[in-house]
């Protein structure tokens, strides 16, 4: 029996999907904690693994995609993002944010100067392999870092266009990182990359609609909210409706159509180096599809792959065409 069938027949004898209880509030860990427990690892791959890539998640079968020589380093800027979204999210205190946010300012530069402290600028540095390769990816790292950012300054967006600045600093400009670490053009790939990465935080938003409300965050643009006649306290109160399942098919349709168009933007010449980001489209796309089935029952659970299944989507989507 080859791979594809063991899969094929595996995840047939599984259930589709999971619906897992809302999780419980975020408690931020004191900064002087961060920095002690960081401090003490030694292995910093092992450290970006778990941090980045834990057995299970979508993360963890995606990058099992990508060359075996290139992993390494993909898993480090997972984890590197991984980080900059702990330091925003799942911070009360918008000052402790701000305080962390200075400190990565700070390892950033001592990241561009060859001087990292943290494991996962430790793992960035000694895979990019020189010192030019960091300058040359410290724009796009800031970038990022810039867009975390927006957390602590804007809970809501007035438009899309608002939206898709968010998007573009958090997702296309993180997508674009990974692409250019197995590309054979990697100067042409923000070009196709970008897209993408937007369309899958997109989806994210999706997926995360109930958490993100009731921590204070928004995703869905106030003006397509007014359209369909749903409040941020009916997301906040998980209050479902017509009105509220009409906005969730609009916002669903609108990210699955932008992970199709990106994906097929894709050159041909390097469909096979992108295996890490085609799987982790393939697994939105797998997800969109039970959230859609489920009814958009998204305020009181989040809706996630098994594990199973996640193995066999990311596996079939990373070779697919």
């Amino acid at each position: 029996m080859s791979m594809l069938q063991f899969l094929v027949a595996r995840q047939r004898s599984l259930p589709l999907f999971v619906c897992c209880p809302s999780p419980a509030p975020r408690v931020s860990t004191p900064f002087h904690i961060h920095r002690t427990k960081t401090a003490s690892l030694v292995n910093f791959d092992e450290y970006c693994q778990q941090k980045a890539a834990p057995a299970g998640s979508s993360t963890y079968y995606a990058l099992r995609q990508a060359p075996a020589a290139r992993q390494p380093l993909l898993t480090a800027l997972f984890a590197l993002r991984r980080e900059f979204e702990e330091t925003v999210k799942e911070t009360s205190d918008p000052t402790i944010g701000r305080t962390k946010l200075a400190w990565w300012q700070k390892e950033l530069a001592g990241l561009a100067e060859g001087n990292p402290t943290h494991p996962v600028s430790k793992a960035i540095a000694a895979h990019l392999g020189s010192t030019q390769a960091v300058a040359d990816e410290y724009p796009a790292i800031q970038t990022l870092l810039a867009g975390f950012e927006m957390d602590l300054d804007q809970a809501r967006y007035l438009d899309f266009p608002n939206l898709r600045r968010y998007l573009h600093g958090v997702g296309g400009n993180f997508a674009a990182l990974i692409a250019r670490g197995t590309a054979n053009a990697p100067g042409q790939a923000a070009s196709w990359a970008e897209p993408l990465g937007e369309a899958l935080l997109l989806a994210q938003c999706v997926v995360e609609l109930g958490d993100d409300a009731r921590h204070g965050r928004i995703y869905i643009p106030i003006d397509e909210m007014q359209r369909f006649n749903v409040t941020a306290a009916d997301l906040i109160n998980r209050k479902y409706s017509d009105a509220f399942f009409d906005m969730m098919r609009f916002q669903t349709t609108r990210a699955r159509d932008a992970i199709t168009t990106a994906l097929a933007a894709i050159p041909s010449t390097e469909r096979r180096t992108q295996r890490t980001l085609r799987a982790l489209a393939a697994l939105a796309l797998a997800l969109l599809d039970e959230i859609e089935r489920d009814g958009y029952h998204v305020l009181h659970q989040r809706i996630a792959l098994t594990p199973i299944r996640k193995l066999f989507i990311a596996w079939r989507g990373a070779r697919r065409g």
